[in-house]
């Protein structure tokens, strides 16, 4: 799979399934409202006082479930979360408002917070068909395409 197929899947898709560990390591997951740059980043917002977000703070580290329904592809992504700010947040706000009109309203929230996310794996399965397909992608993988 090229990198423009799997943005144009990603894309296909506004909610996922997002999961980080609590301090005692304990999992835990949420779905969040998600959109994906040509760089395969995921970016979406939450509150400060949520639990994802916490953990981020504690541990970028995350994973994502994106497509999900019988016999359907799905795209599991793990990767490395950041709070941008500046010129880089205002661009990521911008793909993310197009998505989501309701997004310029909870800019308003207190602690509304945005969370940009780096993929270092990405695997695409499919096994709608006669046969799996089935592309998995690691960070130097991931970097060349």
């Amino acid at each position: 799979m090229n990198r423009s197929d799997l943005v144009a899947f990603l894309r296909r898709h506004s909610l996922a399934v997002q999961a980080t560990t609590s301090s005692s390591g304990a999992p835990q997951a949420a779905v969040v409202g998600i959109v994906v740059t040509e760089d395969l980043e995921l970016f979406f917002d939450t509150l400060d006082d949520t639990r994802k977000l916490q953990n981020l703070r504690r541990d970028p580290r995350v994973a994502f479930v994106i497509g999900w329904s019988e016999d359907a592809p799905t795209v599991q992504y793990e990767g490395i979360a950041d709070e941008p700010k500046g010129d880089e947040l205002e661009r990521l706000k911008k793909l993310y408002f197009e998505r989501f009109p309701d997004g310029p309203s909870r800019e308003e929230w207190p602690g509304i917070t945005y969370v940009r996310v780096k993929p270092t794996w990405i695997r695409h399965s499919d096994f709608g068909g006669a046969a799996p397909r089935i592309t998995e992608l690691n960070a130097a993988e991931l970097a060349r395409l």
